[in-house]
């Protein structure tokens, strides 16, 4: 045989030879990603993309994020820029409505009390010596928001944004199973079964018109740096509740979320790389991840115990486990376990406004550690 034709059949087998364990375990962790989107049905919108570029960018030798590869391209447009993130906000804002917590103004607390757990991992990252950026980085992944978490990453801390991603996106969709012994755990029997009244109040279209902007303007002077975040989240919610934009509303809550989650979700998946990965990093990361998410349920639950007490029992204090940002799967999960316990309770409503509350809560935590952050020098 020629020489030619030998060193064609080796480039042929270049990328086994290349092969090494950690991209065969980051492969099968690409597989289970979408083992749990396509047969589990969890957040399958993002876990398959991310299963599919977390196999694609662990091919040895395909060049998928070197310059001129498709993957870099999509990642240097879209994340290097934080415009995917942004562009997903404006899609939650088109979906979300804010009329459940502006019927009971009490669920904004406990949307605050929800994003306690950000700022206790963010001291415990730090504890570790992690540098600011990245302990930042770290304790939003406790916002259970993951276009938050991905907007953070991609502006202070790159190296983390596969890590955080991953975790994001993993315990928003296992929310269902973290909270209830959470939520069991801190409240009596008796406090479970209360039942709430639903005092339906007209909430005016002025009101639901101003509240966009309200927010935008004195968070935005609370908080400066983290504007680009509310903002775009208050101008898909004015959009909505405008009316006189129902085709841009629409697009940004369907054609353009979709096309932005399949972009950003191959994007996250490119991060994945095996030797980059599997480091004790990640693993800790993870840890500290979920820490920040039981956490934020504690204390919300603990706030609702506050307002249990404080109202005669006329609160029932499953909601506060809303105050976290999985939109709307904490709601569900609240009234799910409420109706375990009475089955004449019905409090999605009521979780409902705290979950409202914690999306824009979320977005506010992010902005002020990073405000705080900015007057400190470290960005």
């Amino acid at each position: 045989m020629s020489e030619a034709f030998m060193s064609g059949l080796m480039g042929l087998t270049a990328g086994f030879a290349a092969l090494q364990w950690s991209h065969v375990a980051m492969m099968i962790i690409g597989g289970i990603l979408l083992y749990l989107g396509i047969k589990k049905d969890c957040e399958p919108l993002l876990l398959v993309p991310i299963g599919f570029g977390c196999i694609l960018i662990n091919i040895p030798l395909a060049g998928l994020m070197e310059k001129e590869g498709f993957l870099r391209i999509i990642y240097d447009a879209g994340i290097i820029t934080e415009l995917f993130p942004l562009l997903i906000f404006v899609g939650i804002g088109a979906m979300t409505d804010f009329g459940p917590v502006l019927e009971n103004p009490y669920t904004f607390l406990l949307g605050a009390a929800g994003q306690f757990g950000i700022f206790l991992t963010l001291l415990i990252a730090l504890a570790l010596d992690f540098p600011y950026k990245d302990a930042v980085t770290i304790g939003i992944i406790g916002a259970c928001d993951g276009p938050t978490v991905i907007y953070v990453a991609s502006k202070y801390a790159q190296h983390l944004l596969g890590p955080v991603s991953v975790a994001a996106y993993s315990y928003m969709a296992l929310v269902p199973v973290l909270q209830p012994p959470i939520m069991r755990m801190l409240t009596t029997k008796k406090e479970r079964e209360t039942v709430m009244k639903t005092h339906k109040k007209t909430v005016s279209k002025i009101t639901k018109i101003l509240f966009p902007i309200v927010i935008t303007v004195v968070g935005g002077l609370i908080a400066p740096m983290g504007l680009p975040l509310l903002a775009t989240i208050m101008l898909g919610n004015l959009m909505k509740e405008s009316g006189v934009v129902s085709r841009l509303a629409k697009a940004a809550e369907n054609e353009i979320a979709n096309v932005v989650t399949l972009l950003l979700g191959l994007c996250i998946g490119a991060t994945m790389s095996g030797p980059v990965f599997m480091q004790k990093t990640t693993l800790i990361i993870l840890v500290l991840g979920l820490v920040a998410i039981c956490l934020d349920t504690v204390f919300g639950v603990l706030f609702g115990k506050a307002l249990y007490y404080m109202t005669g029992g006329k609160v029932n204090p499953l909601i506060g486990a809303a105050g976290i940002s999985a939109f709307p799967m904490s709601a569900r999960v609240v009234q799910k376990e409420g109706q375990k316990y009475n089955k004449k309770s019905f409090l999605l409503m009521h979780a409902m406004g705290a979950n409202a509350g914690g999306q824009v809560g979320s977005v506010m935590a992010a902005a002020v550690m990073l405000s705080v952050l900015k007057g400190m020098g470290v960005i």
